[in-house]
Order: C-alpha cells, then structure tokens, then sequence
C-alpha cells in the first residue's frame, strides 16, 4: 500500500508513537488549517517529524532530553521517515477533566493539554487515536518549502509503501484495543 499523505507533529512525539509510548495526538490545527480549526485529511498517514516549535518544558520528564531546541524556521536538509499510523478514532472534547483524566494516554505535561484545550476554546480540541506501525525500513527525503508552514497536513512529494503488519506495530492488537476503550470511556463518562 502506498500513501503520500503526512501528518506533522513534533519529532519527539513521532518517536513516542512509532516506539508504543504513546497512542494520542491532541489537536486543534496550525495557523494555516483550512478554516482555521483541525480536520482529518486521510485515515492513514505518514509521521512527519517538525522540530521548531518542541519544548523540552511542555513534555513529561522522560522525553525532555530528547528535545534539541531550534531556531525559529529551521528545518533538516533531510527528513527521516520513520512510521506510518492509521487514525482509528477521533473524539472531540471541550472538558478539562477529560483531558486531564487521558494523562496516562500521551507524552505532554497537563499545562500543554490544557493549553491546547483553551487556545481558540469555541472549537473542541481532537483526541486522535493513532495505531502506529514502524516502516520496514526508514526513509529519508529531501526538504521541499511545501512542507514548511504551521498546519497539520501536507502531501509527500513522493509515496511511502507501508505495510499494516503485528510485527511492526507499535503496540499489540489487543493492547491497543483495550487502550482505546478506555480512552472512550474516559470522554464518555
């Protein structure tokens, strides 16, 4: 199967997911999404690692020395393309304790959720559940300027074969299962 179609998010959130660490994403869209609020482009997509906005400060202590700090604009030359995720759910949310209560779920500190909560707080903030599966082998590719700019999509200059295999998934069937009915029950209660 080939897909040419990424979703950005931070380097040490790419790595998080494709290494089992994590499994949600916590969305509100960047500057230039269509309409100014996020939605999904594609069920599955390649990780797309960024670096510039990462703060060591916003993530829980394990991943902070992952963090190298940038300057404003930069990028790689290159980008090593790592794994791919099918996005199984997406559940919208406006609460604060819910948010609080998916801790457990994802790598950031409760200041950056609840940050993310309350930026443009009319619009619900996106609980992506990613089922992540690492590439068979890594692929690096050249920087184009189309994947520069705050927003959450971009479209690959050319397509990842990917393969959706148990061996190369980053959490089990039937841990990831079990995860995502908690994280449902969690936002239903």
């Amino acid at each position: 199967m080939k897909i040419n179609t990424a979703l950005k998010e931070w380097s040490v959130a790419v790595d998080a997911l494709a290494d089992g660490a994590t499994m949600l994403l916590l969305r509100k869209g960047g500057i230039k999404e269509s309409g100014g609020s996020f939605s999904a482009h594609a069920d599955q997509v390649v990780l797309f690692p960024t670096f510039e906005h990462q703060k060591s400060e916003l993530l829980k202590p394990q991943y902070q020395s992952t963090v190298r700090p940038v300057e404003q604009g930069w990028h790689p030359q290159t980008i090593t393309l790592k794994a791919w995720a099918e996005i199984t759910n997406i559940f919208l949310t406006h609460d604060a304790e819910k948010v609080a209560a998916l801790s457990d779920f994802h790598i950031w500190q409760p200041n950056l959720a609840e940050a993310r909560l309350k930026w443009k707080a009319n619009q619900p903030l996106y609980v992506l559940a990613l089922r992540t599966y690492r590439l068979t082998e890594a692929m690096v590719v050249n920087w184009d300027d189309a994947y520069g700019g705050c927003r959450s999509w971009i479209t690959l200059v050319n397509d990842v074969v990917v393969e959706p295999s148990d061996e190369l998934a980053a959490i089990a069937t039937s841990d990831y299962q079990s995860k995502v009915s908690a994280i449902e029950q969690l936002l239903s209660a």
